[in-house]
């Protein structure tokens, strides 16, 4: 086995390296300036371990919310910073006002000061680290890609545009042709009897085969793959290493194996997750209603001053099943917007009204469909319902995308916190991607990861 492999953390342990090591610093700076200051608001011991907890919990949320642990913002440091100390602040204000598992509020205001500064301070020095050493290209996981000359370049961007920490170093062709040159910067063409010793000479992590051609795999090929994979060298399909760093179903890739990539969750058809999701969104939909009264008045007044025309309108959207059903929103357009027909919403489209662009932003525009929610014909978590005219058109051109209807449509999803707002049917096709990755990965604790991340989104101002 390969013993001069360079260090590498898959997307999902560098998360969670982060939010253990988050907690980690953060308690060990309170304990020291504890035991080194005048510091007695947050203490150790057996009798008030909750405290501990809490913080933890805080932590972990908040930066979650704030994008602590978006491994593109984790490895940028101006962008890390702004994150850190946005998430202390609301880290620290939320812990002095929670009661009973918090300490009491001290008489002495730089207790509090202590706390907050021991806590950013924590976060900044250890992701300054993380950012200078772990984050850098000392850890790059080295790859060697098997495919066609044709997809080489469309495959090597499709993850490393992604996670730029993995790297393909090598190509081999198994179309059968190994005269060419390779324009791609930094990808060896390897002959294919050389795969093997080039594995082995080069700090190599894993083998990937994405060609989808049999008898590219000649028996040489197929010998020295067995052999390394013998030797503990990883070899993977390109779709699973496509899925695992993208958090996408690859399926301009699985062409007509589609099912074979892509199992329905059992969450799907699970009768306790269903009805427990089913009584948070009637609650969430009553909170999210009572909310939408309170700011009836600024949507009224604003939509008066700014939109001049009606505050409602109807519009028939696709949901479960493909059956159609009309969706409640504040209109955000001018009026007769769609009078020369139907077209996808664009950055910048000037049918947008001003009050219009700033409902669609802080996503206010969205309140009634909570009306939605309790009818049954949505969820608060699933793919965006679209309309017939373009699920159609879609549909058309791509294949499995009807198969964003075997669940419910959603006010929120896994492709709206991951993807900007889609205009173009490229677009449809990257976020149909997310769409399934959730309907294949459903579950209670995806469901809290989007929920998590819907209000980053809503924070940052990244609405359409």
């Amino acid at each position: 086995m390969n013993s001069s492999k360079k260090m590498h953390f898959e997307i999902s342990e560098r998360k969670v390296l982060l939010k253990i090591f988050d907690v980690i610093w953060v308690l060990f700076i309170l304990y020291s300036v504890s035991a080194i200051f005048e510091f007695n608001y947050f203490t150790f011991s057996a009798s008030n371990y909750y405290w501990t907890l809490l913080l933890a919990i805080y932590i972990n949320i908040f930066g979650s919310v704030f994008e602590m642990y978006n491994l593109q913002v984790a490895s940028n440091q101006f962008q890390i910073i702004r994150s850190i100390i946005l998430t202390t602040c609301t880290v620290v204000l939320v812990y002095l006002l929670t009661p009973i598992y918090t300490p009491e509020l001290p008489n002495n205001r730089l207790q509090i000061l202590y706390f907050f500064i021991a806590i950013i301070l924590s976060l900044l020095s250890w992701r300054i680290f993380y950012v200078k050493f772990l984050a850098s290209h000392r850890f790059v996981k080295n790859a060697i890609i098997v495919c066609d000359k044709e997809q080489l370049q469309e495959l090597v961007n499709g993850i490393e545009k992604v996670d730029p920490h993995y790297k393909f170093i090598g190509f081999v062709n198994s179309d059968g042709d190994d005269s060419f040159k390779i324009t791609i910067k930094n990808i060896k063409n390897i002959k294919k009897e050389d795969l093997e010793k080039y594995v082995r000479n080069n700090s190599v992590s894993e083998i990937v085969i994405a060609s989808q051609k049999t008898e590219g795999i000649t028996v040489s090929l197929y010998n020295q793959l067995i052999h390394l994979l013998e030797n503990g060298f990883i070899i993977r399909e390109y779709t699973q290493v496509y899925e695992a760093i993208t958090q996408r179903i690859p399926v301009q890739y699985v062409s007509r194996d589609f099912y074979r990539y892509f199992p329905f969750s059992r969450s799907n058809q699970n009768h306790l997750y269903l009805l427990v999701t089913r009584i948070i969104e009637i609650i969430f939909s009553i909170i999210g209603l009572s909310f939408g009264v309170l700011l009836f008045p600024i949507i009224l007044i604003g939509n008066t001053l700014a939109n001049r025309g009606s505050l409602f309108y109807t519009q028939e959207r696709v949901g479960k099943n493909g059956e159609v059903f009309e969706i409640y929103k504040y209109r955000t357009m001018v009026k007769n917007a769609e009078k020369n027909g139907a077209v996808f919403s664009t950055s910048g489209d000037t049918r947008i009204t001003p009050f219009g662009k700033f409902m669609r932003k802080t996503r206010m525009d969205e309140f009634p469909q909570f009306i939605n929610i309790l009818k049954g014909d949505m969820a608060i978590i699933g793919p965006r319902p679209e309309r017939p005219i373009f699920v159609n058109e879609i549909a058309s051109v791509m294949p499995f995308y009807e198969t964003r209807h075997v669940v419910k449509p959603g006010l929120t999803g896994w492709a709206q916190v991951n993807y900007s707002y889609g205009d173009s049917v490229e677009d449809s096709l990257v976020k149909l991607q997310y769409d399934l990755y959730y309907i294949k990965h459903r579950s209670i604790f995806l469901d809290i990861n989007i929920f998590i991340k819907t209000f980053s989104t809503v924070l940052f101002y990244r609405g359409q």
